[in-house]
């Protein structure tokens, strides 16, 4: 079958050019037989920017969802993003969908086993990286003795909120009177329901 694809370059500074990562990719395209459907480049944008702020590849996620293409030729890893996280979620965005992807100097395509192995090994280090950032986060709350999170209410506030709620006064009357948030008054009229 022949494959639909959608070539994706960026840059990024102004000063630089995607012609030359363009002119690869069709050769890889013309030898392999591929349909390139659309070429996508982001000029002068950071990888480390999200989706809102890169229009083509904004464009090639919408690409995907459609179904309108069965592989994405990237010339790096680095031109799709700055972040392993985010290449790993984007990977699983994409593979969910039935695309697949090739990164030129990586020698990484998804639609073979050896390609598909690789996939898998960089989720397997995300997610270690994300274990590795959770631990750091919790010994350094540990050291620090501080608490994560809300502090605890006031008994006497959340008593106060009770009777007020009791009384017949709404969540958000009761929250604006007592300066107290929506969620917690909330969380106290569902508690007193409960124990009703």
């Amino acid at each position: 079958m022949d494959k639909r694809v959608a070539i994706y370059t960026r840059v990024s500074t102004d000063s630089q050019t995607v012609e030359n990562q363009r002119l690869e990719l069709q050769a890889v395209a013309d030898r392999l037989g591929w349909t390139i459907v659309a070429e996508l480049a982001d000029e002068g944008i950071s990888g480390a920017k999200g989706r809102d702020q890169r229009p083509a590849f904004d464009r090639l996620m919408q690409m995907v969802t459609r179904k309108e293409i069965d592989l994405i030729a990237c010339w790096s890893v680095d031109r799709l993003g700055r972040s392993l996280q985010h290449l790993v979620s984007f990977l699983a965005e994409i593979n969910e969908r039935n695309v697949h992807l090739y990164l030129h100097t990586q020698g990484l395509d998804t639609s073979t086993s050896a390609g598909r192995a690789m996939f898998s090994m960089l989720s397997v280090f995300a997610e270690f990286e994300r274990s590795i950032l959770r631990e750091r986060i919790m010994a350094g709350l540990k050291r620090s003795s501080k608490r994560s999170g809300r502090p605890p209410l006031d008994p006497e506030k959340a008593e106060l909120i009770r009777a007020t709620l009791a009384s017949g006064l709404s969540i958000n009357a009761t929250a604006r009177k007592l300066k107290a948030g929506v969620g917690t008054v909330h969380r106290i009229k569902v508690k007193m329901a409960q124990a009703a």
